[in-house]
């Protein structure tokens, strides 16, 4: 049997947006239940995230180190970043984070997984992809501030990754979903296999 996740959408009776701010918003919606009856939902609105499992051909991922303020933690993580325009081709803005973080480009894309981080209360959904064929990026360093002034850059063996993420001393979603799906990716039908970096994403539609 195949499994797949669809699309669905219960009727809403009210709708409003109690918080609005820079990047993302709370919404409050009546839902209609099976049942018949309606329930209020509260969820963060979100315009979507790009990470990158980059590569490297010692078999190492590139990953950085970085204070995240909500859960109290310095955590090690992929390159990842915000779709700072609707519609936004996801690919570019995976190139851009890549080369902001991390002063890297790479020659190959492929896409690793799709996620919903948190689809109980958010509906910010990820596409993680895996850059291969590392280099480093010509011209002037991207000028970083806030948290993003005292990151980390290292670049780790996978297994070692895995490792840590089994015994939960690794706990960034992106870079958990990234490294196990790329273990699953290598040890399945091998990464030449994965989906081709345009590959249509239906939660955050986007032109080629």
């Amino acid at each position: 049997m195949t499994i797949k996740d669809t699309a669905e959408e219960w009727r809403i009776t009210a709708s409003a947006t109690p918080f609005a701010g820079k990047k993302t918003s709370v919404r409050t919606d009546d839902v209609e239940m099976p049942d018949g009856s309606v329930a209020r939902r509260d969820y963060q609105v979100h315009p979507g995230s790009v990470a990158v499992v980059a590569l490297d051909d010692l078999g190492r991922v590139l990953v950085i180190r970085q204070y995240r303020h909500p859960v109290r933690r310095k955590l090690w993580e992929i390159p990842a970043g915000l779709l700072d325009v609707p519609g936004e081709n996801p690919l570019h803005a995976a190139q851009r984070e890549l080369y902001e973080e991390a002063h890297v480009k790479a020659e190959d894309w492929r896409v690793l997984a799709d996620v919903y981080t948190t689809p109980g209360g958010s509906d910010e959904a990820v596409r993680v992809f895996l850059a291969r064929d590392l280099s480093e990026a010509e011209g002037k360093r991207f000028e970083v501030a806030e948290e993003e002034a005292d990151m980390e850059l290292r670049r780790v063996p996978l297994d070692e990754l895995v490792r840590g993420v089994l015994a939960g001393e690794l706990q960034n979603n992106c870079l958990v979903v990234g490294v196990l799906s790329l273990i699953a990716a290598q040890q399945g039908d091998g990464l030449d296999a994965l989906r081709p970096a345009e590959a249509p994403w239906p939660a955050r539609p986007f032109e080629a």
